[in-house]
C-alpha cells in the first residue's frame, strides 16, 4: 500500500502540472506563474489529496470496497482534496492559481487514480509486499488465527506455518507445521520470517524469552495474538483477549479534542444532513399517513440505552405495524418480517427509517458514528452472556458504526458478540478522520442497500 500511495500522491501532481499545461496552451492570454510556485501549489494539492484518500481508507489493508466503492471513495477524495486546496490557495493569495486550472486537475486525477489503481492490481505481485508470519503455538490461540481463511483478512500477510512449543497439544492439521530444528532465529532466517506472533496458550512454562529477544534484536516484530488479529481483521477478537491487553495497550482515548472535535462534526454534519433530507422525510411521513391511514404515528420512539448507561428515547420513523410488540416483550427483527409495513419495508432497506436520529445527535444523545444503541432488555441480557459487552457503553452511540459496516445487521445473541468485536476496535482506534471515513462508506452501504432489514 505505501508503493501505491507514493505512486498515486505523484500522479495527483503530475496531473496538476498537465492541467496547468492545458489551460495556457487553451487560454494563452491567461497570466502565467513562476515554476517555484507552481511546485508549491502542486505539492498542496498532491497533499491535499493525499490525505484525503487516506482519510477515506483506500491505503488500509482492510478496505473491502469493490469496483463501485472505490470509485466513489476516489471522487470523494478528489472532491475534497480540490477544495482543500482551494481554502490553501485562498489563505495565500501568493499561491493563488486560476479556478480552471484547479478544475481541469480533479478531472484529470479521478480517471488517472482508476487507472492507476486497478492496473496495479492486476500487474503487481502483492505477495512481494505482504509480512511473513511465524506462529509460535499450536493450540487454541494458533487455531484462531489459522481460522482466517478470508482474503480480506490475508492481504496484508503470508502465513508461513506454526511453530510447537515444548508440551503443547496440537489443534492444528499436521501438515502446516514447521519442524524446528535448532534456534528461533535461523529458522525465521530461513524462511524469511518477517514476524512472529506469540500464540501459545500456556507461557508459565517453555516460554522462549532468549530465543525471542534475539529475533526482536534481529529486526523481527514479535507480537501478540490479540493485537496481530486486531491489526489484520479490523475487530478485537474475545475468544484470545486478555483483560490485560486492554490494560496496558494502545489506544482508547478520550482526550478533550477527541471529545470536541467530534461533537463539532456531529452538530456541523447533522445540521447539513436535516436540511439536506427535510424533503425527504416529510414525502415519507405523508406516505406513512397515506399507507396507514391519518391516525396513525408517524414517529416510533423507543427506549435506548446511550453512553454510560443513560437509557433515552430514540426516534424512528414508524415502520412497522402499531401493535407490532403487542405482548410487551422486546423481540429482535428478522429477515422478511411480519410485522414491517408496505411503506416500512422501501424505508428500511433504503435507511430511511432511521433519519429522524438526526435529532438525537442534535440533542448530543447520541453521535453520528458510535456502536448501535440497543434496549434495555436486551443490554441486560447480552451483558449477562457476553464478555466486555458493557464496554461499549463508554462512547456514544450512532446512526452508523464499523461494526454496521463490517458485519450484517444482527438479530441474535450470535450477531451481538461478532458485532461487539467490531465495536470493541472502533472504541479502541476511534477518531476524528476514522469517523469521516465510516461516514464516507455508510453512503456506499446505503445506495448499495446491503444489510438493511
Amino acid at each position: 500500500m505505501a508503493t501505491l500511495a507514493l505512486l498515486e500522491a505523484a500522479t495527483v501532481f503530475c496531473a496538476f502540472i498537465i492541467a496547468r499545461f492545458l489551460h495556457f496552451r487553451w487560454n494563452p492570454h491567461a497570466t502565467d506563474y513562476d515554476m517555484g510556485s507552481i511546485w508549491a501549489r502542486g505539492l498542496l494539492f498532491a497533499g491535499a489529496t493525499f490525505a484525503c484518500t487516506m482519510a477515506l481508507g483506500l491505503y488500509s489493508e482492510r478496505q473491502r470496497a469493490r469496483v463501485f466503492g472505490i470509485l466513489v471513495r476516489v471522487v470523494a477524495s478528489v472532491a475534497a482534496g480540490v477544495a482543500i486546496t482551494a481554502v490553501g490557495l485562498y489563505l495565500f493569495p501568493r499561491l493563488w492559481i486560476g479556478r480552471s486550472v484547479l478544475t481541469i486537475a480533479g478531472l484529470l486525477v479521478i480517471p488517472m487514480m482508476l487507472a492507476l489503481r486497478f492496473g496495479f492490481s492486476r500487474l503487481v505481485d502483492h505477495t512481494t509486499f505482504k509480512r511473513r508470519v511465524l506462529i509460535y503455538g499450536t493450540g487454541q490461540r494458533a487455531k484462531a488465527i489459522a481460522g482466517l481463511r478470508r482474503s480480506s483478512d490475508q492481504r496484508g500477510f503470508m502465513l508461513v506455518g506454526f511453530v510447537r512449543p515444548p508440551g503443547e497439544e496440537v489443534a492444528l492439521p499436521l501438515e502446516r507445521l514447521v519442524h524446528a530444528d535448532g534456534m528461533l532465529l535461523d529458522l525465521c532466517a530461513r524462511h524469511e520470517v518477517d514476524e512472529i506472533v506469540v500464540a501459545m496458550d500456556e507461557r508459565r512454562d517453555a516460554f522462549p524469552i532468549r530465543e525471542l529477544l534475539d529475533c526482536r534484536l534481529a529486526g523481527i516484530d514479535v507480537t501478540e495474538p490479540s493485537t496481530f488479529l486486531e491489526r489484520e481483521t479490523g475487530r478485537v477478537r474475545i475468544d484470545v483477549l486478555n483483560p490485560s491487553w486492554l490494560i496496558f495497550g494502545e489506544g482508547f482515548k478520550r482526550g478533550s479534542f477527541r471529545l470536541q472535535s467530534a461533537r463539532v462534526l456531529d452538530l456541523f454534519a447533522a445540521s447539513a444532513l436535516l436540511i439536506l433530507t427535510c424533503p425527504l422525510m416529510v414525502a415519507t411521513a405523508l406516505a406513512i399517513k397515506l399507507d396507514d391511514g391519518w391516525r396513525s404515528p408517524i414517529f416510533f420512539k423507543q427506549e435506548r440505552v446511550g453512553f454510560g448507561g443513560r437509557i433515552f428515547g430514540l426516534l424512528k420513523f414508524r415502520s412497522m405495524c402499531v401493535d407490532a410488540e403487542a405482548g410487551g416483550r422486546a423481540l429482535w427483527a428478522q429477515k422478511n418480517d411480519s410485522r414491517v409495513t408496505r411503506v416500512g419495508a422501501v424505508i428500511r432497506k433504503l435507511r430511511i427509517d432511521e433519519l429522524p436520529q438526526i435529532l438525537n445527535v442534535l440533542k448530543g444523545e447520541m453521535g453520528l458514528v458510535g456502536p448501535r444503541p440497543e434496549r434495555p432488555e436486551f443490554v441486560k441480557q447480552l451483558a449477562e452472556r457476553i464478555p466486555y459487552y458493557v464496554e461499549r457503553l463508554s462512547v456514544k452511540p450512532g446512526i452508523t458504526g464499523w461494526a454496521q459496516l463490517c458485519y450484517p445487521y444482527g438479530s441474535s445473541e450470535q450477531d451481538a458478540l461478532e458485532k461487539l468485536q467490531y465495536d470493541l476496535y472502533y472504541i479502541k482506534n476511534h477518531n476524528l478522520l476514522f469517523d469521516i471515513a465510516i461516514l464516507v462508506q455508510t453512503a456506499e452501504v446505503v445506495l448499495m442497500g446491503k444489510g438493511a432489514r
